[in-house]
């Protein structure tokens, strides 16, 4: 029979008045050692908290590396990191939770919010034990304070994870009382999660300033995979040794030549899995001097361009004159983008830029009031946005030397709603890159519709490009996803 290892952050955390059983300090476990060769051990995380690359973080990811079971697991960190990730799983919860709520006294209950700490599955509150079960069953951690609120009906607001540093003296009893069944029980798994058709790995960078998609997308984008018939979990950097146990990668990071990114789109690739962005289309799009050739010998209208070396930097002057947009190869979100209203800005902005290429664009300046953003996927209109400049500048991010960024407005309008010129030549433009997700930046002018650029790796933010789509874009997108596993499944391509 497995025994069982209690951890702990501080051997103080453990008081001498509490029962004497096998407790270990975090510091012990992490050492290794005969622990770490054990096999049969049963381990329950009591750390003061299981914050991303802190010492209970680490206790759990490395009980399940050495094959000890653990609880909480390095999903249940995951999901009970954050409230849109975790409340996908609780829409069950939230029924359970009206039914027994609302038989309660109104006395008992303040208007709006209720509370409810669970330990091990049990409460204080017996007409609430099924309930607290549940949710022990769904988020298998030692001790949750849920919070409960009233928003028409009672609703799950809130579930953290507590440390044992966090149970009262009045509590004690009934934290001790708990344990003891939980360990005199039986190791069973957590309820069986939903079977899914396919495994999808969603990379992303929880620290990036500007990332693709905001907190509450990824969590759409779980849902409609979870909708779909498809596991979307999230991934990072430091999950690449794991990537070839997915069906598919999506990106959700901005992508760089020479970057993590890019070695992830190179690595799915190489092992068959269905990517976006794919190696071939994140080449293509990174590159504004790639891109700029690309679209000129395809006869693709843009801006006038120029690719400019420092032995032929004046022709920027003389061949498109002032201002001139100077841009870096590779660039996101308005970043290495400049603007040289004279010789002197030219040569001292360009000066720096060639520290980091040999290579710069310069490119015609055409201010239009917003830029024309139609996202393209698998070779078909998706989305259209019209992003407006930043206030008082001529980006639509305006970067600060401090590193702060300010950015303007949005207008998003069905596909039907854009100019039928602009769609076509997004669609042309789109179609040399790929069949991938695309976001392609227009202006309009006098002489018709110009392309600014292709990104690969688009922006897709709750609240701004599914505006009018919802989320139906989540599902949309996921759905591509899905009918390309199954073509491969089917031996097409």
């Amino acid at each position: 029979m497995a025994e069982h290892l209690l951890l702990v952050e501080q051997e103080a955390d453990w008081k001498p008045a509490f029962p004497r059983l096998p407790v270990v300090s975090a510091r012990d476990y992490l050492a290794g050692g005969e622990l770490a060769q054990r096999k049969d051990l049963r381990v329950i995380n009591l750390c003061r908290g299981y914050r991303y690359l802190s010492v209970g973080y680490y206790c759990s990811l490395l009980a399940e590396a050495r094959g000890h079971k653990v609880i909480p697991s390095v999903r249940t960190i995951q999901e009970l990191s954050s409230r849109e990730i975790y409340s996908l799983e609780t829409e069950e919860l939230d029924a359970l939770a009206q039914r027994l709520l609302r038989r309660r006294k109104a006395s008992a209950l303040t208007p709006t919010a209720y509370e409810l700490t669970i330990c091990f599955g049990h409460c204080d509150v017996p007409s609430l034990e099924p309930l607290a079960r549940q949710i022990f069953e769904t988020f298998r951690c030692p001790i949750l304070k849920v919070e409960f609120r009233l928003q028409g009906t009672w609703r799950i607001g809130a579930i953290k994870a507590l440390p044992l540093t966090a149970v009262l003296e009045e509590g004690e009893a009934s934290f001790f009382s708990a344990m003891e069944g939980y360990l005199t029980r039986r190791w069973h798994r957590p309820r069986a999660r939903l079977a899914y058709r396919y495994d999808l790995a969603m990379l992303h960078d929880p620290a990036e300033e500007l990332p693709p998609s905001d907190k509450k997308a990824l969590a759409l984008f779980v849902r409609a995979g979870k909708a779909l018939g498809v596991n979307v979990e999230l991934i990072q950097r430091k999950d690449y040794s794991k990537l070839a146990e997915y069906d598919a990668l999506f990106i959700r990071e901005t992508t760089r030549i020479g970057h993590h990114t890019f070695r992830f789109a190179k690595k799915a690739d190489s092992e068959g899995m269905v990517v976006i962005d794919d190696p071939e289309s994140i080449l293509r799009c990174t590159n504004k001097v790639y891109l700029a050739e690309l679209l000129a010998a395809h006869k693709v209208p843009r801006p006038k361009t120029l690719v400019l070396r420092r032995e032929n930097l004046m022709d920027a002057a003389t061949q498109i004159g002032y201002p001139v947009v100077l841009k870096i190869p590779e660039g996101s979100f308005s970043r290495g983008v400049f603007k040289a209203a004279d010789r002197a800005e030219l040569t001292r902005i360009a000066g720096r830029l060639f520290r980091e290429s040999d290579l710069i664009l310069a490119q015609e300046y055409l201010y239009t009031p917003f830029d024309w953003r139609i996202g393209v996927l698998g070779r078909k209109p998706f989305y259209c946005c019209k992003y407006l400049m930043s206030g008082d500048h001529w980006q639509i991010v305006k970067h600060e030397s401090d590193g702060r960024h300010t950015e303007g407005g949005f207008e998003t309008l069905s596909i039907a709603e854009a100019p039928p010129a602009v769609v076509r030549m997004a669609l042309k433009a789109a179609d040399l890159i790929g069949d991938g997700l695309y976001g392609v930046d227009l202006k309009e002018t006098p002489d018709g519709p110009v392309v600014i650029e292709v990104n690969d790796n688009p922006s897709m933010d709750a609240g701004v490009e599914d505006l009018v789509l919802g989320e139906e874009l989540y599902r949309r997108l996921i759905g591509e996803f899905v009918e390309r596993l199954d073509r491969r499944r089917a031996g097409k391509k």
